[in-house]
């Protein structure tokens, strides 16, 4: 066959053979140490490209304490799969910002990290520091700087998990405030989209136990943050954050643990394994919410409705399609063990 006689067949021939080697977006998942998170891990490794395991805290003073699940470890390897342990400041305010302000403590945290990452052939770590005074700004992106800087000398990565924070200022009303003040402000995404490896956006937890019930990260939401994070930070660095997990809110106990009554609506995360039966147990009706790309459903228990917001396969495969359309590095998913189990089935098999 002549090349020249067929130019349209050999266009199509291109197009094809470009779209079979094109690069899937890079699959992270987070795992903790449950027994339930390290089977999903264990029963799906083929189609993770990067497991982020919760291994490493860090204190006001620099100490990094924690270690690798070994077994875990030890099949990452034997997959060629690339570990890259989450370094956690368990969410304590006051200590973090004592750590920010300590050089001494600094580099104690760095040189423990590199000497670890060495010993067990970690890819580098994750940041993830959240509960952030937004005063601490100038101070976090300091800290990412420097232990990027050191790391990458021992050709190790630095990535950092950060909460979504359009449109960049407090916003109306006192909750965004409250949000701003310690959650979303501390998070400068050009600085650290300059000095990190990969910035993993958290777009999930739109709804809490701190509101009303709603999404765990309806589609809106994660556009409008994803849209202001592309203005900062680079499309090959940035990956977007996906909700394995749901919320179940309901009428907690008005008595408290003091004998005093106070109003008391409760959420707590629901997954899969709890989530679906949960709805067969009550004959619940499972919605989808075409313009938040996320099921739900309610039910009665003692006359009282509860809810519950799940992001299923479905909501997953949706935000999937996101991550493709616009050439993001990849997704990072939170957690292992949480998921649909049709979730799978959307993924390719990893190439390592």
């Amino acid at each position: 066959m002549k090349r020249w006689m067929f130019p349209a067949l050999w266009l199509c021939l291109a197009l094809a053979s470009t779209s079979a080697f094109a690069k899937a977006p890079t699959a992270l998942f987070y795992m903790m140490g449950s027994q339930k998170s390290i089977n999903s891990f264990e029963a799906h490794i083929d189609k993770i490209d990067l497991l982020v395991p919760t291994w490493f805290g860090v204190d006001e003073n620099g100490l990094v304490s924690g270690g690798p699940n070994m077994y875990v470890l030890d099949l990452a390897k034997a997959h060629h799969l690339p570990v890259m342990p989450i370094i956690s400041a368990n969410g304590d305010r006051k200590k973090f910002h004592d750590l920010l302000g300590n050089e001494t403590a600094k580099r104690a945290m760095i040189a423990s990290m590199v000497e670890q990452a060495k010993r067990y052939g970690f890819s580098g770590y994750q940041f993830d520091f959240e509960n952030i005074a937004w005063t601490d700004r100038d101070a976090l992106t300091l800290l990412a700087r420097q232990t990027a800087d050191a790391l990458h000398k021992h050709g190790l990565k630095l990535s950092m998990a950060v909460v979504p924070n359009a449109p960049g200022q407090a916003g109306n009303g006192p909750f965004s405030k409250w949000m701003w003040e310690y959650w979303r402000g501390a998070y400068d995404l050009k600085a650290l989209g300059q000095v990190l490896d990969l910035v993993c956006l958290m777009t999930y937890d739109q709804h809490t136990r701190w509101t009303t019930p709603g999404p765990v990260a309806g589609m809106p939401w994660v556009m409008d943050n994803l849209q202001y994070a592309l203005k900062l930070v680079p499309k090959e660095k940035l990956s977007l954050g996906i909700g394995l997990y749901g919320y179940h809110w309901f009428a907690g106990n008005p008595v408290g643990e003091d004998g005093k009554e106070s109003s008391h609506i409760t959420a707590e995360y629901i997954d899969a394994d709890e989530s679906f039966p949960l709805a067969k147990q009550f004959h619940a009706t499972m919605q989808w919410d075409p313009v938040e790309h996320e099921s739900w459903f309610y039910f009665y228990r003692d006359g009282m409705r509860e809810w519950v917001f799940l992001p299923d396969a479905h909501a997953f495969r949706d935000r999937y399609d996101v991550v493709k359309q616009y050439g993001l590095e990849g997704f990072c998913a939170w957690v292992l063990g949480a998921e649909d189990p049709k979730v799978w089935e959307e993924l390719p098999d990893a190439i390592r």
